[in-house]
């Protein structure tokens, strides 16, 4: 995740560089904040040669990083963000999302990707342009492979629908009803020696009272102090 991180950084400052040794400067510069390791740096350049081919004829970025929150309905706002858009010369829309990661998915992925549809329907409505005119992308640096997909107005109203409806669920629930959930980013979590789905119930709960209490007093000395 962390060199994810580095190349994302590197694409978005040097998305208008044309040169190899420009964008190697900026790799290099960025190198200490994401705490690079030098055996990193021959995989990052591959990534930045195969950037620079396939970033050639994309001319009009429209923005980099872009912060969007967009009404779904009535105090129901839909946020994310997008790593890049381009316009094409005839009013259409490319969304671009890196991808660093060893898997790659294939169009037949892309279809289903609600992250992709929630892109499109996010461009659609600050841009006023219509869903048949807006194609979403993963790019993966790493490979140098395209993979862009479109989607009808069909499956944007149901994308619209169905999170609605999980919004509302969500809204209804409990605190009971937050349960741990075992998943893909359980790795890079910083309090999996606290979560019952981790480790034995009773330890986690145990370590928890433990922090509880190490966090109370230090509350308590500060306020000493």
């Amino acid at each position: 995740m962390n060199f994810g991180s580095y190349i994302h950084k590197i694409l978005e400052e040097g998305y208008q560089e044309k040169s190899l040794t420009n964008l190697k400067k900026i790799a290099r510069d960025l190198q200490e904040t994401y705490k690079i390791k030098d055996s990193m740096l021959h995989k990052a350049e591959i990534c930045l040669k195969n950037f620079l081919v396939w970033n050639e004829d994309l001319t009009d970025t429209v923005d980099v990083e872009l912060e969007f929150s967009i009404d779904l309905a009535k105090d129901i706002a839909y946020t994310g963000i997008i790593d890049r858009v381009v316009r094409g010369t005839d009013g259409s829309f490319l969304v671009v999302d890196y991808k660093t990661g060893k898997r790659e998915k294939k169009k037949l992925e892309l279809y289903n990707d609600k992250q992709l549809q929630g892109y499109t329907f996010a461009i659609s409505e600050m841009y006023n342009v219509p869903v048949h005119k807006i194609t979403c992308a993963h790019y993966y640096p790493v490979s140098g492979n395209f993979v862009p997909i479109k989607y009808n107005k069909a499956q944007i109203e149901t994308f619209k629908r169905e999170k609605i409806k999980e919004i509302w669920r969500v809204r209804k629930m409990s605190k009971p009803d937050f349960s741990p959930q075992v998943n893909m980013f359980c790795n890079w979590c910083g309090y999996k020696d606290l979560c019952p789905k981790q480790c034995a119930p009773s330890l986690a709960f145990q370590k928890l009272d433990e922090a509880k209490a190490k966090a109370k007093e230090a509350r308590k000395n500060k306020d000493k102090k």
